[in-house]
């Protein structure tokens, strides 16, 4: 069983024209962190010295060269590259792109291997990113193909959690991509999380309708009668606590979505424009039904404020947090499964 006071947190250094060096520096300045994790980041540590330099930093990195040489109680830079590299804060380069993704896979690696426990990527540009390696809308997408499993963007804080069941998809296109089998699979693997990942034993769902009005009865649009209330009802003779489809433009206005543990929005914006404006800057992105553990701060690059030292690292340091507690509370779930007679630990207690 892995030993829950070590564990290793792998940072992906995401686009580093953006605000990434900032909020990692920040987030790590808190020495109280290295009592709860191990940190490594995947990157250059010419390049964290040059942020540690440019935003005036105490932090003090450990530089390594290979992931068995990690020292607990230093906040680590494993060197993915060795050249210098030139930073332009606030410009969409290609270059900064490929380095992105040198970061990304060496951490997706490390996490495949077991060799850190939890990922932690910071924001990525989905533009300058794109190549023959990587052909992905997002980290989503490309972490469910490397680590396997049913993944499922979650927006996450302690009191509002929301998934999707489509995410970087087109509008024009979201009812073509809403079938039976997909509703099916996104709320299993919202139900299962919610137990494994969030200690919820009978976890309570809603789920938002695809059309206004959940259709008003086909005068705008069928799906919500054709597909999504059918499915509902066999979701729930088979025993989960599944609501819906709720009108969209209400439920979160109306504080209907604090009645309960999870709510699945049918698109992107959908759920993250609700969910961000109750939560910007302190909600986290959980890629859950995946085998590992990822988490990501729940906002962009922001080139515009990119190197002036006024980027807020709090949804990154919530990233990192919820990362641990996840972890930890999969351990508790399959040491309960093993023994079902065992309570669960306290829950992990963080300063902030």
């Amino acid at each position: 069983m892995k030993n829950q006071e070590n564990i290793v947190v792998g940072v992906s250094v995401g686009d580093l024209n953006g605000i990434s060096g900032e909020i990692i520096l920040k987030t790590f300045e808190d020495s109280r962190i290295l009592e709860l994790c191990t940190p490594v980041i995947f990157g250059s540590i010419k390049t964290m010295l040059f942020f540690k330099k440019h935003f005036k930093s105490s932090i003090d990195f450990n530089s390594i060269h290979d992931i068995k040489s990690v020292n607990p109680g230093k906040v680590n830079v494993l060197n993915c590259w060795k050249e210098p590299v030139t930073i332009n804060f606030g410009k969409e380069e290609t270059k900064i792109g490929e380095y992105a993704l040198k970061s990304l896979e060496a951490a997706t690696k490390a996490l495949k291997e077991k060799e850190i426990d939890v990922l932690v990527t910071a924001p990525i540009n989905k533009h300058n990113i794109q190549s023959e390696a990587f052909t992905f809308p997002g980290h989503t997408d490309y972490l469910a193909k490397e680590l396997g499993g049913k993944s499922l963007m979650f927006m996450v804080t302690d009191t509002l959690k929301v998934g999707l069941l489509t995410d970087h998809v087109p509008v024009k296109d979201v009812s073509n991509h809403i079938t039976e089998a997909l509703i099916i699979e996104k709320i299993d693997t919202v139900y299962n999380t919610l137990k494994k990942d969030f200690k919820i034993m009978k976890p309570k769902i809603a789920v938002l309708g695809i059309n206004p009005h959940t259709g008003d009865n086909g005068v705008i649009g069928s799906e919500d009668d054709a597909i999504m209330r059918p499915t509902l009802k066999k979701i729930k003779e088979d025993g989960k606590l599944v609501f819906g489809p709720y009108a969209a433009d209400s439920f979160f206005g109306s504080n209907n979505y604090k009645s309960f543990d999870a709510i699945i929005a049918s698109y992107h914006d959908q759920g993250l424009i609700p969910f961000k404006t109750l939560s910007f800057g302190q909600g986290v992105n959980f890629t859950a039904g995946l085998t590992r553990v990822r988490t990501s701060p729940d906002h962009g690059t922001a080139y515009e404020i990119a190197g002036k030292g006024v980027a807020d690292e709090g949804s990154f340091k919530e990233a990192l947090f919820m990362g641990i507690q996840i972890f930890r509370n999969r351990v508790d779930f399959e040491e309960l499964t093993a023994n079902p007679l065992k309570k669960y630990p306290r829950k992990l207690g963080v300063k902030k």
